[in-house]
């Protein structure tokens, strides 16, 4: 073996080989094993959509700020983000470059379920929407990562054929005499 240079023993102290930039250090598997999120390639897609958020609020900031088009654009952004409930109010742009992946993440079913005492933890809700537990609208969801916007919020119910919807409402003794003879 031969012996490294005074530059190379300089580099390699300035060097972390465990943690590099590009991989977000401990960060992402913070997020991923808070919000109970099992495919890396979610947190991925999520850090990249904030990322493109960021450089459109960039460019829009670097407009006039009385030209229409940034407006324009500037209300649509903001409308797009606040209706899919990543921002909380339409109020200006720096929330929009506060943008994480987090906020995505609180958008999932299963953290909305949390939320909304459907479950009581996170792996709860997801073996319940992955059973076929909970339906939004008319459908039933078996994805966890499915996103859901403040207009389908009102819409997650359990699924009528649903166990656990009986047991609920046994426990409130609203059972309907029809459902539980059959």
């Amino acid at each position: 073996m031969r012996k490294l240079k005074f530059h190379e023993k300089k580099l390699l102290k300035r060097v972390n080989f465990l943690e590099w930039k590009r991989e977000g250090g401990h960060r992402e598997a913070f997020v991923m094993h808070r919000y109970h999120i099992t495919a890396r390639d979610d947190y991925k897609k999520y850090s990249t959509l904030c990322r493109m958020v960021q450089k459109l609020v960039n460019v829009l900031k670097q407009m006039d700020s009385r030209d229409p088009f940034r407006t324009e654009m500037t209300d649509a952004l903001l409308e797009k983000l606040y209706n899919m409930g990543l921002i909380p109010s339409r109020k200006s742009l720096a929330l929009c470059d506060r943008l994480s992946v987090s906020s995505f993440c609180r958008r999932r079913l299963a953290t909305v379920l949390v939320c909304l005492k459907m479950a009581e933890h996170l792996t709860e809700a997801v073996t319940y929407i992955e059973q076929g537990h909970i339906r939004v609208g008319p459908d039933t969801v078996t994805d966890p990562a499915f996103l859901v916007t403040r207009n389908m919020e009102d819409f997650i119910t359990w699924v009528d054929t649903s166990k656990i919807k009986r047991r609920v409402l046994k426990y409130y003794n609203k059972v309907d005499d029809y459902d539980v003879m059959n």
